[in-house]
């Protein structure tokens, strides 16, 4: 019934928003084969999802400055952002936080070592 729905819509569509709308139609009766009552996404499902490239950044602080204190910044200038000396590093990913840790150097550069991960419920809350 699902696929009848799907070709009457593409129907209306553009050729290459109709090839779009049968691919999603192919992977929700994918999804749909080998799963009985109460079962959930398999791994094969989701494992497309491994391959999503994110950005992952680490903030040390933040400051607030106006134009032309900004436009005064030469070599050598110094910028206070608010996070003290000691305090976590907050690692972000996609602009969304998801840990904090604290700076490390490995073989010359730097990372951070993880001290804190957010719960999936505070990424959740994160995202909206």
């Amino acid at each position: 019934m699902e696929a009848a729905m799907a070709a009457e819509a593409a129907a209306a569509l553009s050729a290459e928003e109709a090839a779009q709308m049968a691919a999603f139609a192919e992977v929700l009766d994918d999804q749909k084969q080998g799963q009985g009552p109460g079962q959930g996404p398999g791994p094969r499902e989701i494992d497309f999802l491994l391959d999503i490239p994110l950005v992952v950044s680490v903030e040390i602080g933040r400051t607030r400055m106006l134009i032309k204190d900004l436009l005064q910044l030469g070599q050598g200038s110094v910028i206070e952002f608010d996070k003290l000396v000691g305090e976590p590093m907050e690692v972000l990913v996609n602009e969304k936080l998801v840990a904090r840790g604290e700076v490390v150097v490995v073989n010359e550069k730097f990372g951070v070592r993880l001290t804190d991960i957010s719960s999936p419920a505070e990424r959740l809350k994160h995202l909206k």
